[in-house]
């Protein structure tokens, strides 16, 4: 019989090994290796810092954020390793691969958000935020269903994601109230500092 919670483990893990494996043949410049992992660092010392309240994640408006600015490829790259990087000191486990992920995906969708819709004001990233708490909530859900529950079917799985709605309601209201505080300010800056660290091709001038 299949052990769904190893294969869906090992499927994350395998998505998430991908995608760190397109990073490294993609050769980022040293300068934007360095501004993942200060905001990776920056959006795991958030979640370290606000861990005694539950489920207020600031990394999540963080990630979206980085993404957002400086595309998927960095959006998941920071979302993957805020949530290694603070579960060594939340603690480390089988949820850490599904929290990469999740994070990851936060991160990766917000640049698709960005391409889609380029001229999306203050409200729709409020609510694109808002979404993010659901939706990180319901990832995680699939994990703790095909983990902890038994029979795996939709029964079960609804009543899974029943339990965890006013968990994931609490993350996506603060998704907002973080954003609200300083995300539109986060966004400029970071735009800011994306077009001086970006490399422009110097153009030969030919001689006459």
């Amino acid at each position: 019989m299949l052990d769904w919670s190893l294969f869906s483990v090992a499927m994350v893990c395998a998505a998430i090994l991908f995608s760190y494996w397109g990073f490294e043949k993609s050769r980022a410049s040293t300068r934007e290796i360095a501004v993942i992992a200060v905001l990776g660092a920056i959006a795991a010392l958030g979640r370290v810092s606000l861990a005694a309240l539950p489920n207020i994640q600031p990394v999540t408006c963080l990630v979206i954020i980085s993404g957002y600015v400086f595309g998927a490829r960095a959006g998941f790259m920071v979302g993957s390793t805020a949530a290694l990087a603070s579960n060594f000191f939340l603690g480390q486990g089988p949820w850490t691969p599904w929290q990469m992920f999740a994070w990851g995906l936060a991160g990766s969708s917000a640049a698709c958000f960005r391409v889609a819709f380029p001229g999306a004001g203050k409200r729709a990233m409020l609510a694109f935020q808002f979404t993010w708490g659901y939706l990180y909530g319901g990832i995680m859900n699939i994990w703790t269903w095909a983990t902890f529950i038994q029979p795996l079917n939709w029964q079960s799985f609804l009543a899974t994601c029943a339990a965890g709605v006013w968990f994931d309601t609490v993350h996506a209201a603060g998704n907002v109230l973080f954003y609200l505080l300083f995300g539109t300010g986060a966004v400029k800056v970071l735009d800011r500092f994306k077009k001086k660290i970006e490399v422009k091709p110097v153009t030969a001038v030919k001689q006459t």
